[in-house]
């Protein structure tokens, strides 16, 4: 399909046609419903109520094809708003059944209920009608679900984001327990989870524990497994500080507690991130193209695996358009008569992807010799200079290209052929 929208929106209307039997369903939890209307809007047959199972989705599927034959119908497109999970075990079943799967956005199936009754209503009955006719009009695209290794990638990214939630949550609640008990721990150990401090924690967790010991004993538990960057004046310091601290001397029986608990969290989430993030490093080594994306200076394993997560195989795509557009960078603009307004980016895509490459791209532009160099020319220039936050998107548009050139050609990352039609002359030489 076209990336350009105009041709893209040509394209989806005259998809629809005679032989077509657009099919709209509601998608809840357990109890789904769906309706039939052929390219004109007429509905054909009667609802079809269905369970979220496999005998549900099964007589959904003989529905389909019992409509379809009745009315003449070779084709099948089935559409949902896709609110939730709910809808995934069912698009991937009717997938294999070689049927065609869109989504609409639930935005517009909210905004255009009422040219159904004319009335503000909502029921699943109603809203299955809806979605058919924005179908068939060609309002809806083709989602792209992930599978074989693009599968098991979104699912351990979207593990790991939520463990590294969970790790920082926990971190809060240690750090929490310090101002609590021994507020002064911070001024002997700038960064709590070093491997001294761990061990520190684990054996004497209370200051009333470290005052009662002498920095030499200290000393010699730290050096059973740490030999360097601890000594007895970083001993002595701990010691003075416990002896000297206003942290709390109630209820220490349930602090040891608490702080073992955290600690235990804290050695589990970490432990699984470190797991996590092995499984995901070998299956970027059967991507195509991933060894020549990590080449991109700025570009680390967290990034690359973030990114095909939420795009899935790049050969899917024509053009890093389609992505940017995927990601809601493309851009908007407000104008009427002599009026112009100002552009900005339609952020109608995945907030998730977006948010990634605008966190990728500020490395980029301080570690990458040719994204400087085009962030540097993007606000310096003589006509049109951007703000360095609008650089800053235009360069996720650009970071978009380069990954889907790398993944897709497999070709080695050259800094001069990424910088496009931009002249070196007006930006400076960037080496490759």
């Amino acid at each position: 399909m076209k990336y350009k929208m105009k041709q893209k929106q040509n394209q989806r209307i005259t998809r629809i046609n005679g032989a077509t039997l657009v099919v709209g369903a509601d998608i809840a939890k357990k109890i789904h419903v769906a309706r039939a209307v052929d390219y004109r809007g007429i509905e054909l047959g009667r609802d079809c109520v269905f369970h979220n199972d496999a005998q549900g989705l099964t007589k959904l599927s003989s529905w389909m094809k019992e409509v379809g034959q009745a009315h003449g119908k070779t084709e099948i497109v089935f559409g949902i708003e896709p609110t939730g999970h709910y809808w995934f075990p069912l698009a991937a079943f009717l997938q294999e059944q070689g049927i065609t799967v869109v989504v609409v956005n639930p935005h517009h199936v909210s905004k255009t209920k009422e040219l159904e009754d004319n009335s503000p209503t909502k029921s699943d009955y109603k809203d299955a009608k809806v979605i058919a006719d924005l179908i068939r009009s060609g309002k809806y695209s083709e989602p792209k679900l992930p599978t074989k290794a693009y599968a098991d990638l979104r699912i351990l990214m979207n593990l790991r984001e939520k463990v590294s939630a969970s790790l920082t949550q926990v971190k809060g609640r240690i750090g929490n327990w310090f101002d609590r008990f021994f507020p002064e721990y911070a001024g002997v150990f700038k960064d709590w989870d070093g491997k001294a401090s761990l061990m520190t924690m684990r054996a004497f967790p209370l200051p009333a524990d470290i005052a009662a010991k002498e920095a030499r004993h200290v000393l010699a538990h730290w050096k059973t497994e740490v030999q360097r960057g601890v000594g007895i004046k970083r001993a002595e310091t701990l010691v003075a500080a416990a002896a000297a601290s206003i942290g709390l001397t109630e209820g220490t029986t349930a602090a040891r507690i608490e702080l073992s608990t955290l600690l235990g969290q804290y050695d589990l989430f970490s432990e699984q991130l470190t797991g996590i993030m092995e499984q995901v490093l070998t299956i970027l080594t059967d991507i195509p193209g991933a060894a020549r994306m990590l080449a991109v200076p700025g570009v680390g394993l967290v990034t690359l695996a973030g990114f095909l997560a939420e795009v899935g195989d790049l050969s899917g795509y024509d053009h890093g358009q389609q992505i940017i557009r995927l990601a809601g960078l493309n851009l908007k603009e407000n104008s009427s008569g002599k009026r112009k307004g100002k552009t900005g980016i339609t952020k109608r895509g995945r907030s998730r992807l977006r948010a990634l490459l605008f966190r990728a791209v500020m490395p980029l532009v301080a570690k990458n010799e040719a994204f400087k160099a085009l962030h540097r020319y993007y606000t310096t220039r003589s006509q049109n200079p951007l703000k360095k936050k609008q650089s800053l998107i235009a360069l996720c548009g650009k970071l978009i290209r380069v990954l889907h050139t790398l993944g897709t050609k497999e070709r080695e990352y050259n800094a001069l052929e990424m910088l496009g039609p931009v002249r070196l002359t007006q930006i400076g030489q960037v080496s490759a």
